[in-house]
């Protein structure tokens, strides 16, 4: 390679690239890595948040608790079927659905 032969602008050019392109890898990778342990935290210390990430496929718009005895918690939640009672209990690390029931309105 002949470093002699390339000029400031192309060298400053480079350079500009390759900064930019390592800032938006490592601001992805940061992105990413919060967002797994913020999920990983929504399972093991804010079940108000495990409920929407234990049960995806009920397309949940609002909670509310309606009771909390330490390792089990009760709530009211709005999902896309109309209002259902979620039970959480805490396992040995994690929160997990216990069990899940239909309301009438």
């Amino acid at each position: 390679m002949e470093i002699h032969r390339i000029s400031r602008k192309r060298y400053l050019h480079t350079m500009f690239w390759a900064v930019l392109c390592s800032m938006f890898v490592v601001s992805v990778m940061a992105t990413l890595g919060r967002a797994s342990y913020n999920f990983s935290a929504a399972l093991t210390d804010k079940p108000d948040i495990a409920i929407y990430v234990l049960l995806p496929e009920e397309e949940i718009t609002s909670v509310e608790i309606l009771r909390d005895k330490g390792d089990e918690r009760h709530y009211l939640a709005e999902t896309k079927n109309g209002p259902k009672l979620v039970i959480l209990k805490m396992g040995n690390k994690e929160w997990f659905v216990s069990q899940v029931e239909e309301l009438r309105e």
